[in-house]
């Protein structure tokens, strides 16, 4: 076995292996009206925390519904989900379209201002 095969084989195996222990993974979405947080257990591919400003006790007490406060409110809501499910930590990934700035900034600082820490 040649030296390259051996080290792509190695790569894929840790890439394969690094994923699956990256337990907990957070996406989030953002639309014109709504904000929507889901961390999700990458193992079993079910939700194990979710957050929304479309759910109906949050509209009531909202002003708006899509703005960097709501986005704020959202990561503290999540975070103390989380806490309740005992899940310390979690993983986020980020894409070429989403930067540390604005809406995400202020969903992510409130998650981690609240005692849940980003690995990874």
């Amino acid at each position: 076995m040649s030296r390259q095969i051996a080290k792509r084989e190695w790569t894929t195996i840790h890439n394969r292996t690094s994923d699956y222990l990256k337990l907990y993974v957070l996406k989030v979405f953002f639309s014109n009206k709504y904000v929507t947080a889901q961390v999700f257990h990458t193992p079993t591919k079910t939700v194990a925390a979710a957050a929304s400003s479309q759910e109906k006790a949050l509209r009531e007490k909202m002003e708006t519904h899509s703005d960097c406060a709501a986005a704020g409110k959202i990561g503290e809501i999540l975070a103390n989900r989380l806490k309740e499910k005992e899940i310390p930590a979690i993983h986020f990934y980020y894409t070429k379209e989403q930067r540390y700035h604005g809406k995400l900034k202020a969903l992510i600082d409130n998650i981690r201002e609240h005692g849940i820490s980003f690995v990874g």
